[in-house]
């Protein structure tokens, strides 16, 4: 028997560990947006967010 042959279970378990819980990640999305109290720089932001995404989806397929 080998030295490592006692070492293999030390750290099995750090690879199960997530960085972030699921529970605190989301989907990016900010679902307090007014549409009524927008300005020009929302806009814009909103339009290359969804240019971006349907980019995404193009590349997906």
């Amino acid at each position: 028997m080998g030295r490592a042959h006692k070492q293999k279970t030390r750290d099995k378990n750090k690879a199960k560990l997530p960085q972030v819980p699921k529970n605190l990640k989301s989907d990016g999305k900010d679902v307090e947006f007014s549409q009524e109290l927008a300005d020009q720089a929302d806009l814009e932001a909103q339009a290359r967010s969804k240019a971006a995404e349907q980019r995404a989806k193009n590349k997906k397929k």
